[in-house]
């Protein structure tokens, strides 16, 4: 359990169902990633409920046995929230709702409350607030009376705050004027992209809390906002970058994450088009998390989607100073070796070794450890894309070490 020291925390519970599809040490990650988005929302997870199936129940996701036991914690504890790990259903959240008398949350509407948070800007909160009218519109049918979202709280900021007595057709209309605005502020930044000239454009991407805003940080000696929270922040943000005497562009862009809303890709399309517009992309992953391979399928999935799956990326294995593997005794003879047991060293003779060496490198974006091999392998790679698109100022960039002899003479 994450602990809190503040009293102002959400007493919650999270609930996951193991089916064919998703075992139990996979749900076993999911509730942890679950859980660490109501820590970052603003709540405490006091347990954990669990139940094997076949397939989430159609009226209430668990069986009537499981609803009892939550029920029961609920008001013995004085719980305020239950959280699913997946989307529920509108007649799924109304049931639920009128069974466990609580409020009650999915894992979409927790990620949808925590950009709402995190919006600072007017693009990003109108993003958020268009993909948050997406996700009521099929849930208004009996949604205010059974939340009272008057409460406040978790998965209740925005739209529903200020709007109770909203039906469908006022829901529908301001939709359509979220994407009317959006349609403008795209355009807009559509033009500011193209203003950029001719410079190579390289986009951080990877999922959420990996370090990209610190690695942004530390090369571009820039201030973006930093926080051990999930989707700390979400307004691209881009830096001209120098690199020996190379320039180029750098955007710091949204984190990616396991079953992200679809409301959410569609909103912040934009803010993918960083992405989609991107000649270089540096693919962080935060190495030291025991799921990082799940994550990495999870950001290529949605690279796919996006169709920026074929661009030159170079993969970043980041915060090497914080992966620690773990160990086997000497006299245990029982316990078989994994991968969860590999040294670093030991994990670039797996698939890495694939990548290439021209296409991974492994740092610490905190200390900066092995940060001349980082800028190193971004100048080549971003002096490749410049001489092949202006062939003729080849002899402006030389490669990384005559570069470096040539600030040594000086």
């Amino acid at each position: 359990m994450i602990e809190r020291e503040d009293i102002n925390f959400e007493r919650s519970v999270i609930v996951g169902i193991i089916t064919q599809d998703q075992d139990e040490s996979k749900l076993s990650e999911y509730l942890d990633e679950l859980e660490f988005l109501t820590f970052t929302a603003g709540g405490q997870v006091y347990k954990r409920f669990t139940q094997k199936m076949d397939k989430p129940n159609p009226k209430t996701f668990v069986g009537t046995g499981k609803m009892e036991e939550i029920h029961n914690y609920i008001v013995e504890n004085d719980i305020h929230t239950v959280i699913f790990d997946d989307e529920l259903t509108p007649a799924q959240q109304k049931n639920i709702s009128r069974e466990l008398n609580c409020k009650v949350l999915d894992r979409t509407n927790l990620i949808l409350d925590i950009f709402a948070q995190r919006a600072q800007t007017s693009y990003a909160r109108t993003q958020v607030e268009l993909a948050q009218f997406q996700y009521l519109l099929p849930r208004l049918s009996g949604m205010w009376t059974h939340l009272e979202r008057q409460r406040g709280g978790i998965g209740m900021r925005g739209p529903g705050e200020t709007e109770i007595e909203t039906d469908r057709r006022i829901v529908r209309d301001r939709i359509s004027l979220l994407r009317d605005k959006l349609k403008v502020i795209d355009k807009q930044m559509a033009s500011q992209r193209g203003n950029r000239g001719a410079m190579v454009r390289v986009a951080l991407v990877g999922y959420t809390n990996v370090g990209k805003s610190t690695l942004m940080n530390a090369v571009g000696k820039s201030e973006v906002f930093v926080e051990n929270k999930l989707f700390a922040t979400l307004d691209t943000t881009v830096r001209k970058i120098v690199i020996g005497n190379l320039p180029f562009l750098l955007s710091d862009t949204v984190g990616f994450i396991r079953k992200l809303p679809t409301q959410l890709v569609e909103s912040f399309k934009s803010t993918l088009d960083e992405v989609r517009e991107a000649d270089l992309l540096l693919h962080v992953v935060d190495i030291s998390h025991h799921d990082f391979e799940d994550h990495i399928e999870s950001v290529n999935d949605i690279l796919k989607d996006i169709k920026s799956n074929d661009k030159p990326t170079i993969m970043i294995f980041n915060k090497i100073d914080a992966y620690v593997p773990e160990r086997i005794a000497e006299d245990d003879l029982i316990t078989e070796r994994t991968s969860k047991h590999y040294s670093i060293e030991e994990w670039k003779k797996t698939w890495m070794s694939k990548v290439g060496e021209d296409n991974a490198i492994f740092i610490s974006a905190t200390n900066k450890e092995n940060f001349e091999e980082f800028r190193k392998k971004v100048y080549e790679a971003v002096r490749e894309i410049h001489i092949t698109r202006f062939p003729y100022n080849n002899f402006l960039f030389p490669d990384y070490e005559h570069l470096m002899e040539a600030s040594d003479d000086e």
